[in-house]
């Protein structure tokens, strides 16, 4: 009977030794596999995290600036001649001849609304517009060589006349606010069937830049109609003034 109540007692111990233990166990999990982080402090002596890594410079030479359309560059329209011409002013002698002089000026289109006489969408002779754009690029003594190309199309107008369009295209490259390459090219087209619109392609292969040291340049394609007039500073002889005849 000794040796069963002995056996008992370590049996009660063996049990209450492994509850204690489990009980432990439960309280120090956070310490354990399933530590997810939560309601912990970050550690002030820990090392920051690393920044950002700098461009390489085998990155800038794999650089090639993105080509855009600035806004309102993706369309050139040419009209008949005489649909921009402004009528000469005359001196009227009442206000309803003023009043009539301004409803014939004042044109309308199918909508109902007034129509600039210098953008008659009935006088355009073609329109063309730009659609896609590419580029190429290569790295070499210190500079930044681009190749940047722009498809697209002329489509007849009303007034279509075959023969060659002729389209203002300019290829820019910037840094920020500063102007690294800007050029204007007088792009010439044959278009001839008034039924179909003519795919063109223009290429401008000399577009050359400083190597940039970030990857901020941006190149920009479309067409500029805001051409520099021709200089009509001409000095125009002035008639000498004859002097008075003497008896």
């Amino acid at each position: 009977m000794a040796f069963y109540s002995v056996n008992r007692r370590l049996v009660a111990g063996l049990a209450l030794t492994g509850f204690m233990l489990a009980a432990a166990g439960c309280q120090s999990s956070d310490n354990g596999i399933l530590n997810l982080g939560f309601g912990k402090k970050s550690d002030p002596t820990a090392p920051p995290p690393p920044q950002d890594p700098k461009i390489l410079a085998s990155q800038l030479r794999a650089y090639c600036p993105k080509v855009t359309l600035r806004d309102g560059t993706a369309y050139f329209n040419t009209y008949a001649k005489g649909a921009a011409a402004k009528p000469k002013k005359k001196k009227l002698d009442s206000a309803a001849e003023a009043e009539a002089a301004a409803a014939a000026a004042a044109q309308t289109g199918p909508n109902g609304q007034p129509v600039d006489p210098a953008h008659d969408p009935s006088k355009i002779i073609y329109q063309a517009s730009i659609s896609d754009m590419t580029r190429d690029c290569t790295h070499a003594n210190g500079q930044l060589s681009m190749k940047i190309a722009v498809a697209g199309k002329v489509v007849p107008g009303p007034m279509f006349a075959p023969g060659t369009v002729t389209m203002p295209i300019r290829i820019a490259v910037q840094h920020g606010d500063e102007v690294l390459y800007s050029q204007l090219h007088q792009y010439q087209v044959q278009v001839t069937d008034p039924t179909a619109a003519t795919q063109f392609v223009f290429t401008d292969a000399n577009v050359v830049v400083p190597e940039p040291s970030a990857k901020d340049y941006q190149a920009y394609a479309g067409f500029d109609e805001n051409t520099p007039a021709a200089s009509a500073n001409k000095t125009k002889g002035k008639r000498k003034k004859r002097a008075p005849a003497t008896n």
